[in-house]
């Protein structure tokens, strides 16, 4: 199976925390960074998830799942953007994130939208 947008960049989204990760901790930046490896990494785990739902309704579900640890990411990002607990730049970060909320948002509306539309259950 052709392996889909979100799941890629997903994927790399969490490849980048893990590296964004190692570096806020050399930084000696402990609290935000575990909470950003575990909602920024686990975008991609309910994304793969939904690859293997039991109905629309459970792919809609994980996908929902995705967009909500997605949305915590880019908290921890902004927080890290405007404290002054480091000095690493996470610009870059947010616009991923921003980008990945968008087509997860989309994927969660269209797929509603065609469970709702008549003679779909």
């Amino acid at each position: 199976m052709k392996e889909s947008l979100i799941q890629e960049k997903s994927f790399q989204f969490a490849l980048e925390v893990i590296k964004l990760y190692q570096q806020l901790i050399a930084n000696k930046e402990y609290v935000i960074s575990k909470q950003l490896l575990r909602s920024g990494t686990s975008i991609g785990a309910n994304v793969e998830e939904a690859g293997a739902a039991q109905s629309k309704k459970d792919f809609i579900s994980k996908m929902s799942i995705a967009s909500k640890e997605a949305r915590e990411s880019k908290y921890w990002l902004r927080l890290l953007q405007k404290s002054d607990l480091t000095t690493i730049q996470v610009d870059s970060y947010i616009n991923d994130v921003e980008s990945i909320i968008n087509i997860l948002t989309k994927i969660v509306k269209t797929t509603s939208e065609r469970i709702k539309a008549p003679g779909n259950c």
